[in-house]
């Protein structure tokens, strides 16, 4: 519960972070979103939400370099869909064995079907869902995605999903109205994310609905 209310009001505890944390706040930002993105373990660190709230606070007197954050998590993100590549590539679907409540059959299937609508283009599209943005490099190595393709693809889509969040938080997190429905914002962003993960259980469903 804890977490969750730190991820629903982030425009509160981001000020104290920078108070307390000071420079070392882009370090640990930086060690964030490489594990988001890079450990199969730590699907559930936020990524969308919270890049959105720190591009927010790159607009305020003693807030946060927006260069600094542009480049620095774009570096995080890169580095951690490498390595989660290697990883998948070394492991293989050996973790997926048993019954884990970490490694979830359930995250493989669901990233498996990405894989089967956008081809070698999820390694990008699957940036803006989250779960599925963990596990899709994870996918690739196990299934021998060509590196130089991969390579391509993870840098080109780090930029696209970097970029996209923090400079909306950056021109649109001061606006009045979304200062003060921060936590609704947020909790909408959260919301848009989970769409490409939601829809086609969705449109299954509607699929099979009889017509009257």
């Amino acid at each position: 519960m804890e977490f969750i209310d730190i991820m629903l009001h982030l425009d509160k505890h981001i000020p104290e972070w920078i108070v307390f944390f000071g420079p070392w706040l882009y370090v640990i930002m930086f060690l964030v979103i490489f594990a988001e993105t890079g450990l199969v373990v730590t699907p559930f660190l936020p990524g969308d939400s919270l890049l959105f709230a720190l591009g927010a606070f790159t607009t305020m007197e003693g807030g946060l370099n927006l260069w600094v954050l542009l480049i620095s998590l774009t570096i995080a993100g890169i580095l951690g869909d490498t390595v989660n590549y290697h990883v998948g590539k070394y492991l293989g679907p050996k973790v997926f064995e048993g019954n884990s409540r970490i490694f979830k059959k359930s995250y493989l299937e669901q990233t498996h079907a990405f894989y089967a609508k956008w081809g070698a283009f999820t390694i990008v599209a699957a940036r803006f869902a989250p779960i599925v943005r963990t596990f899709a490099p994870f996918v690739a190595g196990i299934g021998g995605m060509d590196y130089r393709k991969f390579i391509v693809y993870n840098i080109f889509g780090a930029i696209l999903w970097v970029f996209t969040f923090i400079l909306a938080g950056h021109f649109f997190g001061n606006l009045p109205i979304v200062q003060r429905n921060f936590h609704i914002v947020i909790f909408g962003v959260i919301g848009v994310s989970l769409l490409p993960m939601v829809w086609p259980w969705v449109s299954s469903k509607l699929q099979k609905k009889p017509s009257v």
